[in-house]
């Protein structure tokens, strides 16, 4: 299984995994690695025609905090699910995590 590593920034829908992908996900690591400020996270899957399947909805991060969800079992295979993250920031200022996939 890899390990995929992404560093997100910005409110905007960011793709993780694309459908087709075809990765085997059973762990997500978040890190808030913003200095000053919390941010909220939403993580999902979606697929066409099907619609969006939230993992986190509107779970607060602190700073330097870590948020590790195991157990995550889906489809990634061609025309199946993607997994998208969407950060909202706390304050004025813009909201970074990383995120690990394994």
């Amino acid at each position: 299984m890899a390990t995929l590593h992404h560093n997100i920034t910005g409110e905007l829908t960011q793709e993780l995994l694309t459908p087709g992908d075809d990765v085997r996900v059973g762990k997500v690591s978040l890190t808030n690695i913003h200095g000053t400020t919390a941010c909220t996270v939403d993580l999902y899957i979606e697929k066409k025609l099907t619609g969006s399947f939230y993992l986190l909805k509107d779970v607060t991060l602190p700073i330097g905090a870590t948020l590790v969800y195991s157990g995550v079992s889906f489809d990634n295979k061609k025309n199946q699910f993607g997994l998208y993250i969407k950060l909202t920031k706390g304050a004025s200022e813009t909201p970074a995590v990383d995120v690990i996939i394994r």
